[in-house]
This record gives structure tokens, sequence and C-alpha cells, in this order.
């Protein structure tokens, strides 16, 4: 008996985890649509460009993890501290995030219980308040503590992508609102990530399907390639994690960055490319074949609190 609740328990996952990558996919493309139409058009017609303009390859495009790949540490306890700095919710709360994070690091492991159940925890800070209001104080954390944190190599491996001519995605368990932030700020694309339930512009307290984690990731990258017209085959992705070996594999090249034990035998054995910028040692000049040719906000706290560790 207790191997078919296993199977259906796994079955559920699976499908939350499906949902919440269709969701994921169906925001970033939302998300780009009104980017694209918000932009005012120039008062006055721009000289002529001294570069020819970079020839659009519309099948490739670049997938990137968040946390310890763009960015060093948690976007997500980036993002509490400064709720909690404005009062959003008590320090003793970010405290108890904060040891989640050590438990995950000493441990190496995560439970789906317990991620279910700080989720839930953390879904009672944002529901009721309006997306806006967590957008506008995003853009302002994001000023404050992170914006200093990006790995300059990897934004490097991102902008070489953005010259080729291709699109550029964040990938993370991160809410989508927080991640379309951090996009826009670096010049890339738009993002994927976790999408907080609203109705009417106000968080219901709930998530659409689960957090964007493990072989969700790979569900969004899908269902994005599906809706964009990408060939997975000529994509890359990045990632530090081995919870993101499902994303990795479904694209015809992966990049282990910054990785941990896991995945950096994983991407050993499977002969990915890997790039380690915590050494302090300045980012080698990287060339483009080498990687290009292989192939809410209050939702912010509703799902990476839920996470508790490294988000993305």
């Amino acid at each position: 008996m207790s191997r078919w609740r296993g199977r259906g328990k796994g079955r559920e996952r699976e499908r939350l985890a499906a949902l919440a990558g269709e969701a994921s996919a169906d925001a970033a493309v939302a998300m780009e649509a009104a980017a694209v139409a918000t932009v005012e058009p120039e008062a006055e017609p721009r000289p002529p460009e001294t570069q020819p303009p970079v020839q659009q390859d519309l099948t490739a495009a670049a997938f990137f993890d968040v946390d310890n790949t763009m960015m060093m540490g948690a976007s997500i306890f980036h993002f509490a501290r400064g709720l909690a700095a404005r009062k959003y919710f008590s320090s003793s709360d970010l405290a108890g995030f904060a040891w989640q994070q050590v438990k995950f690091r000493v441990g190496g492991r995560e439970s789906h219980q317990g991620v279910q159940s700080s989720r839930e925890q953390a879904l009672s800070f944002v529901a009721g308040r309006t997306v806006d209001e967590m957008v506008a104080i995003g853009e302002e954390i994001y000023d404050e503590l992170m914006a200093d944190r990006i790995w300059a190599g990897t934004r490097a491996l991102a902008q070489m992508h953005l010259d080729a001519g291709q699109r550029v995605w964040l990938v993370t368990a991160t809410p989508v609102e927080l991640a379309a932030i951090i996009a826009r700020r670096l010049g890339l694309t738009g993002a994927l990530g976790t999408v907080a339930e609203s109705v009417d512009g106000v968080y219901t307290g709930r998530l659409v399907g689960d957090m964007l984690h493990g072989r969700a990731k790979a569900h969004a990258v899908r269902a994005l390639a599906a809706r964009e017209g990408l060939n997975l085959r000529r994509c890359t992705a990045y990632s530090d994690s081995q919870n993101d070996v499902p994303m990795l594999s479904v694209v015809g090249a992966a990049v282990a960055v910054n990785p941990d034990a896991g995945l950096r035998e994983t991407a050993r054995n499977r002969g990915w490319e890997i790039r380690d910028f915590r050494t302090g040692r300045k980012a080698a000049r990287i060339g483009v074949p080498s990687v290009l040719g292989a192939g809410a906000l209050a939702g912010a706290v509703a799902a990476g609190l839920a996470y508790r560790r490294r988000a993305a």
C-alpha cells in the first residue's frame, strides 16, 4: 500500500511541477510582451549605428539559474532582508530563514515535507498584499542589496549570448516578479520564476502549481521553448546546483557555474563545461565557440522563503 501511495505522491508532484512550468512560461511571455508594449517611441530619430546590428538567432537561447550562478548568495534571502528592514516580518523570521539555509548547506539535502511546510508558512506574509507594492519594493531592494552581488563572469557569459543574437532568460525558484526585475536590470530577455497566484492584482497566498524548482524548471524551459519556437538542441543552460540537472539535461549544451560537489561530479561524468568564478581570479575572456557552438515579490517571500535555501 505504501508503495502505491508513494507512486501517487510522485505523480502529484510531477503534475504540480508541470503546472508550475506552464504558468511560469505563460508569465514570462506575458511580461516580455508587456515590456515591449510599454516602450515609448523616441522623440527624435537615432543617428545611424556605427556598428552593424546584431543578426537575431531566433531558435537558440540561453537559460541561467540565479542563486550562486548569476548572483552571489540567495536572491530571495537578500529580498527577505530588505522586507525585514521594512518591517514586513520580524528579524526572528529572517533568522529562521537563514538557519534553514545553514542546515541545507551542512546536510546537503532538502525534504519535500520541509519545503512544503515552510512554503505554507511563508504564504501568510504575502496574502492580501498587492503585486504593484511588492514590485516597487523589489526595485529598491535590488539596488540596495543585489546589484553589487552579480558574478561578473556569469554576466559576461549572458552578454556573449546576447551579442550572438540569442535571447537570455533567468530560470529560478524565486518568484517571477523578482526574477523579472533582476533580468531587466541585467539587460536580459526575461525570466522564468515561481508564480504566486493573484486576483485583481492582490496575492491570494497560493502558488500556481508549485515552486519552480528541480523538474519544474525543466518543464518551464520546455514550455517556453514551445511558445517561442526554440530548438532546445541549440540552447544552453547554466547552473550551480545538482538540483538543476533536469533543466541542464533538456538543452544541447550544459555548463556548470560555481558548481556544488554533486553537480561538479555530474558535469565531469557527462562532459559538461565547468566555469568557476569563486577563486577571486579575474575571469578569462570566453570565446563564443566554447559554449555557443555546442549547441511577487510578495510572491518572493511566498515562494522564496518557502524554498528556504538557494531558491534558484
